[in-house]
């Protein structure tokens, strides 16, 4: 059972059919930006995808470049924000008017991005504060859930590797040491301001778009988590605003490189990002504690099962990692099946 990518807009025989295409029988990224002719349904398909992605970017520890790994579009995320830059005004030019504007939309995928960001919005807005709630007050729970999400996650991906070698060893032992160190970081305690805010959000999308590395948690560690939360809730548009403009210059910044190493060192850049999820299973252990030993919201340090204020709860915890580990190959299988052009 594997994870798989979106399909090429050229696979002209597979239209109809689930693809059975690997993640790792080519490079994910292609060089140039393909141009697609998506139906409403597979436009809903993509929605639904950027709702679990948004999901998933709200939980500290948890990536939504994940998500879209494996439900089988990150390739055509890397290639559509990639594609933003300077060239688009020579793409314009050619046609000039409202077929310029049609082909640099159609060039940089633009429906596909907007139906992508509209889920991911979606879940923002309307999980945000249940989610925060949850955290807060019932932590073992989805902590649980997400533990198992991120274990079925590593096992998908660790079989698209073809061949291992000492090289991508090392690079899968360097992303579980980096994850995990990123994650045992101090907490910054600081009152954000705007331009700090501009700062953490372009730090923090670079994050969300590498699998394994949450931005809410570099978000976390920037103490601007609390902030940027709270503005969503609340609908604080300068704080929105602000985050936003630096997520679409860490964007236009990062992406770039990500597609070049993807397209030239595929299996390499892939052992390193499935380092990187492994790594982040130390984050999002579900027993945790303060530094006293209690359970609180700043509940931070990873205890052993059986040393929890409560108990293991096997039954609960142990339930919910298997529906995560559930959800998450069933969005893999999702992802076999293509989203055509």
């Amino acid at each position: 059972m594997t994870a798989s990518q979106s399909p090429r807009p050229d696979a002209q025989s597979s239209s109809n059919q689930p693809s059975s295409t690997k993640l790792n029988s080519q490079p994910i990224v292609s060089e140039s930006s393909p141009i697609y002719n998506d139906s409403p349904k597979q436009l809903l398909g993509v929605y639904v995808r950027g709702l679990a992605m948004g999901a998933a970017d709200i939980v500290p520890g948890v990536s939504g470049g994940t998500i879209a790994l494996i439900a089988g579009i990150y390739e055509r995320l890397i290639n559509a924000l990639s594609s933003v830059g300077p060239n688009l005004w020579q793409v314009f030019r050619q046609e000039g008017g409202i077929k310029g504007l049609i082909a640099v939309w159609r060039q940089v995928d633009a429906t596909f991005l907007l139906f992508l960001l509209m889920g991911i919005a979606t879940s923002l807005v309307t999980l945000a504060g249940t989610i925060k709630h949850l955290l807060d007050n019932q932590p073992l729970m989805i902590w649980s859930f997400f533990f198992g999400l991120v274990i079925a996650t590593v096992f998908l991906l660790l079989t698209e590797i073809k061949r291992w070698n000492i090289g991508r060893v090392l690079l899968f032992l360097l992303g579980i040491a980096s994850a995990v160190i990123i994650s045992s970081l101090p907490l910054m305690n600081t009152t954000p301001s705007l331009p700090y805010l501009f700062v953490a959000g372009a730090i923090a999308i670079c994050a969300m778009i590498l699998p394994g590395i949450s931005g809410s948690f570099i978000l976390l560690l920037m103490g601007a988590y609390d902030t940027v939360l709270e503005a969503v809730h609340t609908l604080n548009f300068a704080i929105i605003f602000t985050l936003v403009a630096g997520m679409a210059t860490g964007l236009l910044l990062f992406t770039r490189m990500l597609k070049w190493l993807l397209s030239r060192y595929y299996q390499a850049t892939l052992a390193l990002l499935i380092g990187f999820i492994a790594g982040s299973l130390v984050k999002v252990w579900p027993w945790k504690t303060d530094a006293l030993g209690t359970l609180n919201s700043e509940a931070i340090h990873n205890v052993m099962p059986w040393h929890y204020p409560t108990g293991a709860q096997w039954l609960t915890t142990l339930s919910l990692m298997l529906l995560g580990a559930v959800l998450v190959t069933a969005l893999s299988l999702w992802g076999r099946r293509s989203i055509q052009p």
